[in-house]
This record gives structure tokens, sequence and C-alpha cells, in this order.
């Protein structure tokens, strides 16, 4: 009798395998004609994903990260990016970064960023030559180098630092102190990239996040206020005198580049109030304050642009606890489909 119980068991834990094989599709061996998505997860319960969504079969592999490494993302991804053929993800609680093979997913290496004992928490990362650059909870800006994949530097910088962006020779970090809210930071750090040190801080506003380029170097940065009485701004930097010399009087989330202008997104997590504007940083105009329709999306948790696809994707958090969708629209900000993806999707890589 123990071992028909036993066998029985045994039917079942293999008609569960089958089941969950044909529900989660193997991850391809290449990468192409598809969406790596980045899902962070919930803060503290270790289960962000990086998921494949495959548009040729309409298919999302929501374990592709887990198929590929033989082990789980980690607490809290953040970020990440593609840059000289492998794919750079920010794990922020995990503190961790992994480096992956852009035409394959496999892994290369996955990085430590623990400094004596002590978790950095890093957030963003941007490129420039053969160096990364990563912004990190503590208080610095790492640097790495992307041949040797180690890290060379650390760079002091103001509290909590997140956006980050190259011009001019410079970094630019917006150091945003949002673990002492209310008390936070409103400055951003400029970091010479040949001596690899802070050389001021530019006062911007309360609590600043996103930082972006436009094609002529100027430098734009998003402060987000208190949430409460003081409002979101865009503010623009001149990278050769190192001063804020335009503020603009319109809410912004997140700046997202657009061929040669931006999508400005924003998200009212109060109200629910969202919208996504496009702005022409050579004339310094907003073109159109509703250009992409938000009516479909719940929870506006980011916005991308592929020049690859030449579409508009944007990712909906939903209510933060049930896996996530992305929205695709045209470049003229016509909707045209929804993929189904994982919990809170935070970033996306497009692919031919």
């Amino acid at each position: 009798m123990r071992s028909n119980y036993f066998l029985i068991l045994l039917v079942l834990f293999a008609i569960g395998c089958k089941k969950k094989k044909a529900q989660e599709p193997d991850a391809p061996k290449t990468l192409q004609h598809g969406m790596l998505v980045l899902n962070e997860g919930l803060f503290q319960q270790n289960n962000s994903t990086l998921g494949w969504f495959d548009f040729d079969s309409n298919s999302y592999t929501s374990n592709f990260f887990e198929q590929k490494t033989n082990r789980s993302l980690g607490d809290t991804g953040n970020d990440m990016k593609k840059y000289g053929g492998k794919i750079y993800v920010i794990v922020n609680v995990s503190s961790t970064v992994e480096i992956l093979d852009a035409a394959t997913g496999n892994s290369i290496s996955q990085i430590s960023m623990i400094s004596g004992g002590t978790p950095k928490q890093p957030r963003y990362i941007a490129f420039s030559g053969s160096k990364a650059y990563i912004t990190c909870y503590d208080g610095f800006v790492d640097v790495l180098d992307t041949a040797s994949l180690t890290i060379t530097n650390r760079i002091p910088v103001g509290a909590n630092p997140e956006g980050l962006a190259v011009s001019n020779g410079k970094l630019f970090v917006a150091n945003s102190g949002g673990l002492n809210f209310p008390n936070v930071d409103s400055t951003v750090s400029v970091i010479d990239l040949g001596s690899l040190q802070e050389i001021t801080r530019i006062s911007v506003g309360k609590n600043p996040g996103a930082v972006q380029t436009d094609p002529s170097g100027e430098v734009y940065v998003i402060t987000r206020g208190d949430y409460a009485s003081i409002p979101s701004r865009m503010h623009r930097i001149n990278p050769n005198t190192l001063s804020v010399v335009q503020s603009f009087n319109f809410d912004a989330g997140g700046i997202s580049p657009f061929n040669n202008q931006f999508l400005i997104s924003y998200h009212d997590f109060s109200s629910g109030d969202k919208r996504i504007a496009l702005f022409d940083p050579g004339s310094e105009t907003m073109i159109n304050t509703a250009y992409v329709p938000t009516s479909g999306i719940q929870t506006l948790y980011g916005v991308s642009y592929s020049s690859v696809t030449n579409k508009i994707y944007c990712l909906d958090a939903k209510n933060y606890t049930v896996t996530g969708q992305v929205h695709v629209f045209s470049s003229t900000g016509t909707f045209e489909t929804s993929y189904h993806v994982g919990l809170n999707p935070c970033k996306i890589l497009i692919y031919e």
C-alpha cells in the first residue's frame, strides 16, 4: 500500500511538471523579436523577475532569468540597460548587479554590491566609454569597468542618489535624500569623468529623481517635491555653466527620449491623475499635453520608446499586487495592443 502511495505521488508530480512546462515556455536560446521585461516585484519579498515576451508566439516566459541562471533574480529590480553586448540589471535590495549576454540572456557575472558588510543598494546605471556608473543609496556613485567587470572607484555624492546622465565629459547625479523624507536633498552632483571627482553641486529643488540629456547635451532633471504642497517640476541645466537656466511649470514624473523629443510622464498616486505629454527640447515647448491616451492604464509605472519597432511602451503596475501589463502605442500615440507580464514591470528591452 505504501509503495502505491508513493507511485501516486510520483505520477501527480509528473503531471504537475508537464502542466507547468506547458504553461511556462522555454527561454529562447537567442533573443530576437521579443521583449525582456524587468519586473520590480514587491519590496523585501524577494520576488523580482526578468521575463521574456515572444512577439511571434504571443507568449510570456516569466521565469526567463531562472531558466538561464538556475537561481532567482532577487529583491527589487530597479534598472536594466543594454551596452556593449551586455545587459546590466540593477537589483536594489539584494544589492547586486546582474550582467547578462545581450544576445542570449545567459549569465556572465553577478557583482555583489556590499561595502564593509553594508549593502550599497544600487539604483540606476549610465555608461560612458569603457565605464559604467551606478548610483548607490549609501551616498556614492560606483565606477564599473565594463571589460574586467570590477568596481574600480567609489565617488561620494549627496544623499540617496538616483537618476544620472552623461554630458560634456561630466556625470550629472540626482541626490534625492529620499530615505530622509521629509528632509530630502535638493541637489545634483556634477562629477568630472576625467578625474572621477565631484566638482560641484547644483541646487535644483526638493527630491530630484530622473535625469536625461537632449540631443544638444542640455541636462534635464525632475524634482518630485514633497508629493503634497510642493509639486513635481522639470528643470534644465546648462552643462557648460553648470547652472539651472530654466524651470518648467508643469507636472512631471519621468522623462523618456523619443527621437529628438521627450515623452514626459506623470502619475499622481493620490488622485490617480496620469498623463503622457510630448515635449520639444529644441524649442523648450510642450507640444501636446496628452500625446498618449492613458484611460486604459491603471498605474503608469514607466514609459519607453523603441526605435527598433518605432513604438511607445507604457508599463502598468495595476494595483501593485497583481501581474502588470505593457501597453503598446504607435509613434503617433494610437493604442495597438497590451501584453500581460510580471509583478510591477519597470523596465523593458526590445529586440528585433
